[in-house]
C-alpha cells in the first residue's frame, strides 16, 4: 500500500522541512521525529523516500556501490573502471526494533569458511541502506548492542563484520531518520547525539485540520491510487524543487560572519562538542539552497538553529528538549552584521513558529502526629486536607543494586544475563542455535572424524551437526519496581525531600541501564499504582514529582499491591527479572493488627524469589529497627536512606580496608 502524500499531512511544516533539509544534504545527519502516538511520524518518513532522485549503482553489486567512485573494498569487488550501471529508486530500509545483530549488518558462513576456504557473506539491512535512507520506528527501544552497532556504522560510514578471524567491511553511508513516542522512554544520549535534527511533533486542536485529516484519510482507504494521482504533480514538483537544491548546496557560501553567528549560538546555548556547530552549518546551508539563494543568511541559521539544538542542550535525561527563542534571537543580534539585511529568498512554508514537620502515627514509638477530626495530619499544605507537595533535591550517583542470579532477559546494563553479546562462557551443540558460531569449538567437533568423511585436501570437512555456538554472559536490563511510603511520618524532618532526591537519583540510574521502572505508593487507607511499568523515567520522575504526603501508613496494603504488578508483569515480559525497592521506615500503622498484616504481606513476597531492597528512611536518636525487620521478612538487603549515594559506598569501603 503507497504512504500518504506529503500534502495529505496537516500541521507539520516544520517535520517536513526537516525531512527535506536532511534529502538535500545527507551529511546533516538524519532526522530524529519525538511525538506522541498517532501523529503520522511514520506516514511522514515513508512519504520522503518516493521524492528522493534515483542512484546509480554498478550492475549486479549488493552493496550499491556508485559507478563513479565505487568502494575498493566492496564484497563484490573490485568493481572495473568502466563498469556496466543502472539507475534505482532511493531506497527506504526499515530496521525492525528487534532485529538480530546478524541481519542488520550481515552474516558469514563458517561451514563454508572451513571446509572451502571462501567466505560467504549475506549482506544485512545497513548494506541495503547504503546511499539512501534508514529508518528506525520506535528508535528509543532499539537494544543497546544494535544501537552500538548504528554508533560505529554513523561514525565510520562502513560496517565491519568480523567473526571469529573472518572479517569483511563495506560502505554503510544512510539518512538515519528515527520516530519515538518520549513516553516510552528516552534515547541514549550518544544515540540522540547522531541525529542532525529533531523535531517534537503533536496532533493538531484545530477542528477544521483533524476534519481534514480524517477526510483525506477515508478517501485515501476508497480509492488509493486516484488519491496518489491526485496529489502526483505535486510531488513531482517537490522532488524537483529538492533535486535543484541538491545541485546548488556545494555553491552555497558560508561567510566568516555566519560561522560566527553558529559559533555564538552553539555556545549560548552550551552544547557539548562540536557537532552541533558543523550540524548547524549545514543546515544553514542546505535551507539557503531550499531557498534558492547562494549564501547563508541569519534566518538561516535561525531556522537551522531550532532544528539541530533541540536536543543537544539537555543536561540530564530529565530536561525536556527545547529551545530558549528569546536567547536564540539575542545571540543572533550579538553577532549579526550590521550591513546585513532581511533574507532575500522566498519565504519557507516550513519556518514554524520547607513546610512544618508531620511526626509519625500513634503506636509506632515516636512522636505523636498532629490530626484532624478525621484522623488525618492537619498541617498539610495544598490538596486536600492533610496533604502536601514535597520537592525532590538534586539526582546524584547510586550505588548500583542488581538482582540475584543469571537472567535471560532484555539487553541492559544491571544484573548478569547470558545474552547474545558479551564475553564468551560456554558452548552450545549444534541445534541450539541462539548466539554467534563458536570457531574452536566447531573445529574440535569436526576434526575427530575427518579421516571417516574421506578427507583428501587441505580444506577441513565440516557437517552442520558439528557447529556449536558461544554461550555469552552480559548484562541485562531489569523491572525496577519503587514502592514508596508517602505516609505522614515521612514528612517529618524534611524526610520526604530526602526520598524522593533517592528515588530520583535510582531513575536516572534505571535510565543509564536500560531498565523498566514502575511506582506503587501507599498512604491513608491504601495504596495505588502511581505508573504501572513502563521505560518511561520521564513519567516516572514527573508522578514522584507531584506525590503528596500525609496519613497513616498502610504497609501491608503497599506490599500487596507491588506483589500483584509483579504478578502480571511477569505474565506480560516473563524474561525481564523484578528488583522490588521498598522505600519505607517500617511503620505500619493502618488498621488493627498491621505490623503483623505487612509482615506477612513481605513473607508472600519473599516467597515469590523477587530481589528486594529497603531503603530503610528511619533517623533520629531514637531508632526502632523496623525497616531492618522487614528486610528479614522479606529476604532482602536493608539499606539506610543515606547510603544510597555510590560515594558513601565507596568511602564506607575504603574505611573497612583500613
Amino acid at each position: 500500500m503507497r504512504p500518504y502524500p506529503f500534502t495529505a499531512v496537516v500541521g507539520m511544516a516544520e517535520l517536513r522541512l526537516a525531512l527535506v533539509l536532511s534529502a538535500i544534504s545527507p551529511a546533516i545527519g538524519g532526522v530524529l521525529v519525538r511525538g506522541e502516538k498517532g501523529t503520522a511520524k511514520s506516514t511522514m518518513v515513508r512519504a520522503l523516500a518516493g521524492l528522493l532522485p534515483g542512484v546509480d549503482v554498478v550492475e549486479g553489486c549488493r552493496f550499491s556501490c556508485d559507478p563513479a567512485a565505487p568502494d575498493p573494498a566492496c564484497p563484490d569487488g573490485p568493481h572495473a573502471e568502466g563498469a556496466a550501471a543502472h539507475r534505482r529508486p532511493a531506497r527506504l530500509v526499515e530496521l525492525p526494533v528487534g532485529a538480530a545483530e546478524d541481519r542488520v549488518v550481515g552474516s558469514l558462513d563458517l561451514e563454508r569458511a572451513l571446509s572451502e576456504g571462501v567466505t560467504d557473506y549475506q549482506p544485512g539491512l545497513l548494506a541495503g541502506a547504503h546511499r539512501g535512507l534508514l529508518y528506525v520506528d520506535e528508535v528509543n527501544l532499539l537494544h543497546d548492542h544494535l544501537v552500538d552497532t548504528l554508533l560505529d556504522a554513523a561514525a565510520m560510514g562502513r560496517v565491519t563484520v568480523e567473526r571469529e578471524g573472518v572479517s569483511v567491511s563495506h560502505a554503510a553511508r544512510f539518512v538515519l531518520i528515527g520516530t519515538m513516542n518520549p513516553e516510552e522512554g528516552e534515547l541514549r544520549p550518544q544515540l540522540l547525539d547522531r541525529f542532525g535534527l529533531t523535531v517534537e511533533v503533536a496532533s493538531s486542536r484545530d477542528a477544521a485540520q483533524r476534519v481534514e485529516v480524517v477526510r483525506r484519510r477515508l478517501a485515501y482507504e476508497a480509492a488509493p491510487d486516484d488519491f496518489a494521482e491526485g496529489y502526483a504533480d505535486a510531488e513531482a514538483a517537490l522532488a524537483a524543487d529538492i533535486a535543484a537544491a541538491q545541485r546548488l548546496v556545494p555553491s552555497v557560501t558560508l561567510s566568516d560572519d555566519a560561522l560566527l553567528q553558529i559559533a555564538q549560538v552553539c555556545a549560548a546555548f552550551e552544547v557539548d562538542g562540536m557537532r552541533a556547530d558543523i550540524v548547524t552549518a549545514r543546515t544553514a546551508a542546505a535551507h539557503a539552497a531550499w531557498c534558492g539563494r547562494d549564501t547563508v543568511t541569519t534566518e538561516d541559521i535561525r531556522v537551522a538553529a531550532r532544528l539541530a539544538l533541540p536536543h543537544r542542550r539537555r543536561r540530564n535525561p530529565f530536561d525536556a528538549p527545547g529551545i530558549d527563542e528569546e536567547q536564540l534571537e539575542q545571540s543572533l543580534r550579538d553577532t549579526e552584521p550590521p550591513e546585513q539585511g532581511p533574507p532575500d529568498g522566498p519565504d519557507d512554508p516550513g519556518d514554524p513558529g520547607d513546610p512544618d514537620d508531620d511526626g509519625p502515627g500513634p503506636g509506632s514509638g515516636g512522636e505523636p502526629e498532629p490530626s484532624d477530626a478525621d484522623g488525618q495530619p492537619a498541617n498539610g499544605q495544598g490538596g486536600s486536607a492533610g496533604e502536601r507537595q514535597v520537592g525532590a533535591g538534586s539526582p546524584y550517583r547510586a550505588r548500583l543494586f542488581t538482582v540475584d542470579g543469571t537472567g535471560s532477559g532484555a539487553h541492559g546494563r544491571r544484573s548478569r544475563a547470558v545474552t547474545d553479546s558479551g564475553r564468551t562462557v560456554g558452548v552450545r551443540p549444534a541445534g541450539v542455535r541462539d548466539g554467534g558460531a563458536h570457531l574452536l569449538a566447531t573445529v574440535r567437533a569436526a576434526a575427530p572424524h575427518q579421516r571417516s568423511r574421506g578427507r583428501s585436501g587441505p580444506g577441513l570437512v565440516v557437517r552442520p551437526h558439528d557447529v556449536r555456538y558461544a554461550v555469552r554472559e552480559g548484562k541485562e536490563g531489569n523491572l525496577v519496581l519503587f514502592c514508596v511510603d508517602a505516609s505522614g511520618s515521612m514528612g517529618a524532618r524534611s524526610r520526604m525531600r530526602e526520598v524522593k532526591s533517592a528515588v530520583l537519583s535510582l531513575l536516572l540510574d534505571a535510565y543509564q541501564r536500560r531498565d523498566k521502572v514502575g511506582l506503587v505508593t501507599f498512604r491513608a487507607m491504601g495504596a495505588e499504582v502511581a505508573l504501572p511499568p513502563t521505560v518511561s523515567v520521564d513519567a516516572a520522575a514527573s508522578r514522584l514529582e507531584a506525590l503528596p504526603t500525609g496519613g497513616r501508613t498502610p504497609l501491608a496494603e503497599g506490599l500487596l499491591r507491588a506483589a500483584e504488578v509483579l504478578r502480571v508483569e511477569a505474565l506480560r515480559d516473563p524474561r525481564r527479572r523484578p528488583l522490588l525497592v521498598v522505600v519505607t521506615d517500617g511503620r505500619a500503622t493502618s488498621g488493627p493488627d498491621a505490623v503483623a498484616r505487612a509482615h506477612a504481606a513481605a513473607d508472600l513476597l519473599a516467597g515469590t524469589g523477587v530481589t528486594s531492597v529497603v531503603l530503610d528512611c528511619e533517623s533520629g536518636r531514637m531508632r526502632l529497627g523496623l525497616g531492618a525487620e522487614l528486610a528479614a521478612h522479606l529476604g532482602g538487603e536493608r539499606v539506610a536512606l543515606g547510603d544510597v549515594a555510590a560515594e558513601t559506598l565507596t568511602r564506607e569501603v575504603k574505611r573497612r580496608a583500613a
